[in-house]
């Protein structure tokens, strides 16, 4: 447990350039939600989504191939049968970190990307994840058990 709570604050500390496939344009979408906490927390958010041209504020891109600029990592907010195919543009575009939002799970993809060198992390949301090491869950959070009235030493931003 705390191997993997270290790994997670690293990965939410080191990279910031984050690629949300499945980015819906709908405020009341969770990936519109996540997104959004992402992008006030001095993320890099890039849409993935051909249903739209802009979500955020930020140019939508058809898929991860036709991103333009580095991605850290590739949030996943699609159905697990999509995953591998997401998995192999993840490896294609040298992306570091595959994240698969709470309710992705596919294990074979995941053990395809660690093969790649890509760390994967499944069925978990970026947004809480941040909140809940680096301070800002609230009323509309979970209780964890990992947080703690102590502030951590060290906040990334």
């Amino acid at each position: 447990m705390a191997d993997e709570i270290s790994r997670l604050r690293r990965i939410l500390t080191q990279y910031r350039n984050v690629a949300v496939v499945g980015l819906s344009a709908n405020w009341y979408r969770p990936s519109y939600f996540a997104a959004k906490y992402l992008l006030d927390h001095r993320y890099n958010v890039i849409p993935v989504n051909p249903a739209y041209p802009e979500v955020l504020g930020r140019r939508s891109y058809p898929n991860l191939p036709s991103v333009p600029e580095p991605v850290d990592v590739v949030d996943i907010f699609r159905r697990p049968e999509e995953v591998p195919a997401l998995v192999d543009d993840a490896i294609a575009i040298g992306a570091k970190v595959v994240w698969m939002q709470i309710g992705v799970v596919h294990e074979e993809a995941a053990a395809r990307a660690r093969e790649a060198g890509l760390e994967v992390v499944m069925d978990r949301c970026m947004k809480i994840e941040y909140g809940r090491f680096f301070g800002g869950l609230n009323w509309m959070g979970v209780n964890t058990r990992v947080i703690s009235s102590k502030r951590p030493s060290h906040v990334p931003f």
